[in-house]
């Protein structure tokens, strides 16, 4: 059976060694040279062989000058392990693996990450977007910690807050007659060329969902989707964090009727606990979502 050692007495051995006796040990470790001494008989008696000659000098015997090195190396790595693990506990080091949708990749991320960075500067992090279902599987898999998207169905595995609403609304060419609209009624979107996307599901289920079986087009692709819109083949639907800012020639018109809009929130394993790292990150974005 194989002898449990404690660090401590293997501290004391050392001390001895370095300081020169079991006397300026003691005081070096503030410690009674009675309760170092004892220390070490009970190492001895666990290890089965004596470490020091007797006389009560400190003279290694042949096998305690084989434990020293081996000693030592194991309070170093013990050392090492101890302070890994208090900043990992303290949020002073880690990695976090995270996925969004691409809305809330371009639009959220930047200004979450650049604060959550001067919050935890020593906290790496990694950010892959895609589809909702892309960032559920990945969750799921335990390929990230968290992430942030829009659920589509309920799953017992995984833990869903909601944070935000996003509405949906038309997003036409500048030039089409939509485009100064203030609001539009789904009933006015009959006859139009629809480009269908991945959030056109949101219209399932609602008055509206008759649009999507007189679409001809569908385009997963946001940077196709956006040159189609662009190029005026025809109009989408798109949640307002989706929708393109950065191109002049497209608007964004609130659809008034029905008013659909999709849930934003965190989404996590249900079963599985966070690294320290990753709860951070978690209480940083509800805190900043939530507000």
């Amino acid at each position: 059976m194989l002898p449990e050692l404690k660090i401590q007495p293997l501290r004391y051995v050392l001390a001895i060694v370095d300081e020169g006796g079991f006397h300026a040990a003691a005081r070096h470790l503030h410690r009674t040279q009675p309760a170092l001494s004892m220390a070490v008989r009970e190492l001895e008696q666990r290890l089965g062989e004596p470490i020091f000659e007797k006389g009560g000098k400190a003279m290694l015997t042949p096998f305690g000058t084989y434990c020293l090195p081996r000693f030592r190396e194991l309070i170093i790595q013990h050392d090492r392990l101890s302070r890994d693990l208090v900043t990992q506990v303290e949020k002073r080091a880690g990695h976090i693996d995270m996925a969004a949708v691409p809305s809330v990749a371009s639009r959220l991320m930047p200004r979450l990450l650049s604060n959550f960075i001067q919050h935890y500067p020593d906290l790496k992090v990694s950010l892959h977007d895609g589809t909702a279902d892309f960032v559920s599987r990945l969750v799921s898999a335990g390929e990230v910690d968290l992430g942030l998207t829009s659920l589509w169905q309920v799953d017992e595995e995984l833990d869903f807050q909601p944070l935000m609403r996003d509405a949906i609304g038309v997003v036409c060419r500048d030039d089409h007659p939509f485009a100064g609209r203030e609001a539009l009624d789904w009933q006015e979107l009959q006859g139009q060329a629809l480009i269908r996307n991945g959030t056109s599901r949101l219209l399932e289920g609602t008055e509206a969902e008759l649009l999507l079986a007189q679409s001809d087009f569908y385009i997963s692709n946001m940077i196709s989707l956006t040159a189609m819109l662009v190029a005026g083949i025809g109009i989408t639907t798109l949640p307002r964090l989706a929708f393109p800012e950065e191109y002049e020639r497209l608007r964004f018109v609130p659809l008034a009727t029905p008013h659909v809009e999709r849930e934003l929130g965190l989404l996590k394993p249900r079963r599985r606990s966070l690294s320290p790292a990753a709860q951070a990150m978690e209480a940083f974005i509800i805190l900043e979502l939530g507000e």
